[in-house]
C-alpha cells in the first residue's frame, strides 16, 4: 500500500510516517502544505491519503480542499481525513458523490493504533471509516423529515454503526443481537433505501453509509 500524508504538525507528520513504516507500508511522502500534496499525490500516485482538514495558510479547510481536489483529479484515491473535533460539514463534502474508500477520524483516534490501522486498511480497500463521534454528532443533528426517517429507529443504528466500518459480527456484539437479526435489518436498511444487488451502483454496504450521511 502506497500512502501520501498531508500534515503540517511536524510532530504527527513524522509519527504517522515511523507508525505505517513500521507496519511495512510504503509512505511516498509526508507533506505539509496543500500544493505540495496535491504535486505528491500526482508523482506517486498512491494508493491512500491521509490528510489534515485545517492546514496552511489559514488553518480553516485546506487539506480538506485539497483532499476533494486530489480525489477529482484521481477518482480511485482513497482518502482518510483526520480533524481536530467534528465538522459535520467537512464530511459531507468529502463524501458527497463518492462511491466509497472514504474516511473521517479524530486526530485522538490514531493513538489506538489497532483501530487507526483498521480504518486505513478499510478506507485503502474502497470502505467507509468514521468516527463514533461523527456519527453520533450526525445522528443528534437529524430533522425528523429527512430521507432516512423510514427506517426504524434499530435500523438507523444498525447503519450507524456500518458507517463506523463495524461488520456484522460486530454490530450484532455491540447490540447483542444475533448475526441473523443484523442480516435482516441490514436487508430491510438495503430494500428501504432502494439499494439492490442489481442496481450497478456498486457496494451496496458502502452506498447506505453515504446516504446516512448525504442526508
Amino acid at each position: 500500500m502506497r500512502i501520501v500524508i498531508a500534515e503540517d504538525d511536524a510532530l504527527l507528520r513524522e509519527g504517522l510516517t515511523l507508525l505505517l513504516r513500521n507496519e511495512g507500508l510504503d509512505v511516498a511522502a509526508a507533506t505539509d502544505n496543500p500544493d505540495d500534496f496535491l504535486d505528491a499525490v500526482a508523482e506517486h500516485e498512491p494508493d491512500i491519503a491521509v490528510v489534515d482538514v485545517r492546514m496552511p495558510p489559514t488553518f480553516t479547510d485546506e487539506g480538506l480542499k485539497a483532499a476533494v481536489e486530489a480525489r477529482r483529479r484521481h477518482p480511485k484515491l482513497a482518502v482518510l481525513v483526520l480533524s481536530a473535533w467534528v465538522e459535520q460539514s467537512y464530511a459531507h463534502e468529502l463524501l458527497a458523490g463518492t462511491s466509497g474508500g472514504v474516511g473521517y477520524l479524530l486526530k485522538e483516534r490514531v493513538g489506538k493504533v489497532a483501530d487507526f490501522l483498521d480504518s486505513l486498511h478499510r478506507v485503502a480497500n474502497g470502505g467507509t471509516a468514521l468516527d463514533p463521534e461523527v456519527v453520533s454528532q450526525l445522528l443528534v443533528r437529524r430533522k425528523a423529515d429527512d430521507a432516512l426517517s423510514v427506517l426504524s429507529p434499530r435500523e438507523r443504528e444498525v447503519l450507524g454503526l456500518m458507517a463506523q466500518g463495524l461488520s456484522n459480527a460486530a454490530i450484532g456484539e455491540r447490540l447483542v443481537i444475533s448475526a441473523g437479526a443484523v442480516h435482516k435489518h441490514i436487508g430491510n436498511v438495503f430494500l428501504k433505501l432502494g439499494l439492490n444487488s442489481e442496481d450497478g451502483t456498486g457496494d451496496r454496504r458502502v452506498q447506505a453509509v453515504l446516504a446516512y450521511l448525504d442526508h
